[in-house]
């Protein structure tokens, strides 16, 4: 689908944008964060498939808070992973890119939590995560299956999760934008 697109390479920090039509359901018009890339493999987090339950449904911790839940991916579903942009109050976090960190002390996370100090719009819980071994997702960016494009922290925190897909590829222009209007079915006209 995304014949004679330029594509940068994957890496911690880029997103994957899905094509159109990709009919794998857990990736359906999928805007996934790379938080590692190497030659072993690539895990990432799907930022725009929120789910129906809050993090106080799936940890006991008391909290004021209501943080919405993400599907980071089909691996591993029952595992919770975080990003944020606090790193200075989250110690031993990995940078992702400019004020995107990834993980860190949950301890600390469930002091602020049961404090109700922790500032919502800073942080994103995902399920699961998306994971590819070493050369999968170079075999699928090659199928092209994916755009990859650069991350920043207005992109992934952002709070309109259903026009992200669609956003991120308008504001690319060009033969983007025609992709950002495709029809949710290839046989719909």
């Amino acid at each position: 689908m995304f014949e004679n697109l330029e594509n940068e390479l994957p890496g911690d920090g880029k997103l994957l944008i899905s094509e159109p039509f990709l009919f794998d359901p857990n990736f359906r018009r999928s805007v996934i964060l790379l938080c590692e890339h190497n030659d072993t493999g690539t895990i990432g987090f799907v930022l725009n498939h929120r789910l129906d339950i809050n993090l106080p449904d799936v940890l006991e911790v008391e909290t004021l808070l209501s943080i919405p839940l993400f599907l980071g991916g089909p691996v591993q579903k029952n595992s919770l992973h975080f990003i944020h942009n606090i790193d200075a109050l989250i110690s031993t976090s990995e940078q992702v890119t400019d004020n995107v960190y990834w993980g860190g002390d949950f301890e600390i996370v469930k002091e602020m939590l049961a404090g109700n100090t922790l500032e919502v719009e800073k942080i994103r819980f995902f399920l699961g995560y998306s994971g590819w071994g070493g050369g999968q997702l170079a075999d699928e960016i090659e199928e092209k299956s994916w755009i990859v494009t650069d991350a920043n922290e207005e992109i992934v925190f952002q709070e309109d999760n259903d026009k992200m897909w669609k956003s991120i590829l308008k504001s690319k222009g060009g033969k983007y934008k025609l992709l950002a209007n495709s029809p949710e079915s290839p046989f719909l006209n």
